[in-house]
């Protein structure tokens, strides 16, 4: 059984940086799409940021372009999110979202995260 565990947010002022992590825990895998989205109440879901390793490509949204960085640790089966620049429009609840295929089934699977939560305040 795949699952997600995020983690690293918290609470900072106005220019302040965070680092969130995915964890990847259950099973390898050798074939991922792995992103980031954010949700504030009464608003929709956001997509944030995305990595592939199917293209080896990475996605931003245009709102956080140039002030955050995905990556991630193959060795730790781990995806991270540096956000730089934070302003108050980047609070939410940061949520991970895996496509993956793991090495035992070959068979792609979605799943979704528990969340953690970013607060900037001026």
């Amino acid at each position: 059984e795949v699952q997600l565990q995020a983690s690293g947010g918290g609470s900072v002022q106005v220019g302040g940086s965070l680092k969130l992590s995915c964890a990847v825990s259950g099973h390898s895998f050798d074939e991922y799409i792995i992103g980031w989205f954010r949700q504030t109440p009464g608003n929709e879901r956001e997509g944030v940021s995305a990595i592939s390793a199917v293209d080896d490509s990475t996605y931003y949204a245009a709102s956080v372009k140039g002030r955050f960085t995905i990556s991630i640790d193959n060795a730790q089966d781990t995806v991270y999110l540096q956000m730089n620049s934070l302003n108050p429009e980047d609070t939410a609840v940061y949520t991970c979202n895996a496509n993956i295929r793991p090495v035992a089934t070959q068979i792609w699977e979605n799943i979704w995260g528990q969340g953690t939560q970013v607060t900037v305040s001026s």
